[in-house]
């Protein structure tokens, strides 16, 4: 039987996951303001972004597997304790220096969004784990539009520093409660860490998510950033290799070969260059002054309020996902909010002179966040065995994030390219942007339609996990099943 006290498990799981995905945001619309207070370059500010960045897509599939393997509750609490510190050292960051690595160690948190979700799928019944999957989801959605509203009222009115002061208490009090109440799940994978495996997917993942996010910087044709990119392909290679020869691999590739897991990671990569870039850039686009042809001067705090929409729209979406999810399935779920975002982009693309515009189209591109978060991860919960969910979760929430590194470098350049001799970017340019990541999104929504469909009558793909004959063939042949009491498959 599952355990008890689940509602409490999940309270202290969506706190330390929304934490997190705050974090990711919390922080963008405050460069300039630490800019200017750290007495640093906006070269250098960007960094505070991209250390958070790196370090999160290293993090985040190998601490997922370290749950499968030690223990995710005990995994779940180090990982809320290293965040904890994180906070803490950006807070009192004297310079720049110590809190770009106060960011690195923020990033360690990554690894909440598998941990959590094996959590539900270990201690949950299993009638209520999508459900619960979904509304985590929309839980981490909202998280990261909650910093993109509140970032400008708490600098206003408090200070930069309590961007990391308020997460400070937040998440101190929620390790305290996951110590003492979260129960540790009875599912474990066999094996080691393949460290020669972690490795190398922190050298490639580096190699290539970092010439992305400075590539504006440092130059498209530069040495540094081609180098980078063609260091990526040998070491992602080598890494290929290493994992289909170890006897005990950090991310199982039979696991990621399946085909519900491949097309719904195919759909992530896809959907989340729009809405990762959207969130990048939407924001510029509003705080432009009105002289340049478009933008309405919006302060930090107005463009966070025209996103507000988008916060609501995909928290609520994502709940109802977890109605529907039963009744329609997780793939059209997927389809349908990859489709509503590709629609709010092309209306973006042609229809941004008025604010309301602006915020109705964030509302239904919220909308098809909230459905497309909660179905991508009941689609991988629900196609990989239990002993796999924080490695395959955890490189699910990985290829999103490299997704929207492509998606913000490409819009980049299409939005910097040509500037206006005031240094603005032209209308133009955000344009076609917009319609880049509209077709984008699209794909994703075409990708979405490649996932397997259910057969009749089976219920949701969490409960229908063990029985799948492909995955429960890709099971046996990567360890010993051991029947539980709390397992939720």
């Amino acid at each position: 039987m599952p355990r008890k006290s689940t509602r409490l498990t999940f309270a202290v799981l969506a706190t330390g996951a929304g934490v997190f995905s705050m974090l990711q945001s919390l922080i963008a619309p405050a460069l300039p303001t630490v800019q200017h207070a750290l007495h640093t370059s906006q070269s250098t500010a960007t960094w505070v972004m991209t250390a958070y960045l790196l370090s999160a897509s290293v993090f985040t599939p190998i601490l997922g597997r370290v749950g499968d393997l030690v223990g995710k509750k005990r995994t779940l609490v180090s990982v809320l304790l290293v965040v904890l510190a994180g906070c803490l050292l950006a807070a009192l960051a004297p310079t720049i220096g110590v809190l770009i690595v106060a960011r690195v160690v923020q990033g360690v948190g990554g690894a909440l969004f598998p941990l959590s979700f094996g959590i539900i799928r270990d201690e949950f019944e299993a009638s209520r784990v999508s459900g619960s999957i979904s509304n985590l989801s929309a839980v981490i959605a909202a998280g990261g539009g909650i910093g993109i509203v509140a970032a400008g009222p708490i600098v206003s009115a408090l200070d930069y520093r309590w961007l990391f002061w308020i997460p400070v208490g937040v998440v101190a009090v929620t390790a305290l409660i996951a110590l003492r109440y979260v129960p540790e799940s009875p599912n474990r994978a066999q094996g080691n860490v393949s460290w020669l495996g972690a490795g190398l997917l922190s050298a490639w993942l580096v190699a290539l998510l970092l010439p992305l996010s400075q590539a504006s910087v440092w130059g498209w044709g530069s040495i540094r950033v081609v180098g980078l990119f063609a260091a990526a392909v040998v070491l992602f290679t080598a890494w290929l290799l290493s994992e289909a020869r170890s006897r005990t691999p950090l991310i199982d590739l039979r696991v990621m070969r399946l085909p519900a897991v491949w097309t719904t990671n195919a759909a992530a990569l896809l959907f989340g260059a729009g809405m990762y870039a959207l969130w990048s850039f939407l924001p510029g686009f509003v705080q432009t002054p009105s002289s340049a042809g478009y933008g309405f001067g919006a302060s930090v705090t107005t463009s966070g309020l025209l996103m507000l929409p988008m916060l609501v729209a995909m928290f609520f979406s994502g709940i109802l996902s977890g109605r529907l999810e039963p009744v329609v399935g997780a793939k059209s779920l997927l389809a349908t909010g990859a489709a509503l975002g590709a629609v709010a982009l092309g209306l973006l693309a042609a229809w941004h002179d008025e604010q309301w515009q602006i915020a109705l189209v964030s509302g239904v591109f919220g909308l098809g966040i909230g459905l497309a978060f909660a179905s991508m991860a009941n689609l991988i919960v629900g196609s990989v065995p239990a002993s796999q969910t924080g490695a395959a979760t955890g490189m699910n929430a990985n290829i999103r994030t490299i997704g929207g590194s492509i998606g913000a470098a490409v819009t980049s350049v299409l939005v910097t390219g040509h500037l206006q001799p005031s240094g603005l970017p032209y209308a133009s340019g955000y344009t076609h942007g917009f319609a880049l990541l509209a077709a984008l999104c699209l794909a994703a929504a075409l990708a979405a339609l490649l996932v397997p469909t259910a057969r009749a009558g089976r219920p949701g793909p969490t409960a229908r996990a063990a029985s799948v004959p492909a995955e429960a063939e890709v099971e046996a042949e990567a360890e010993p099943r051991t029947v539980t009491s709390g397992s939720a498959s």
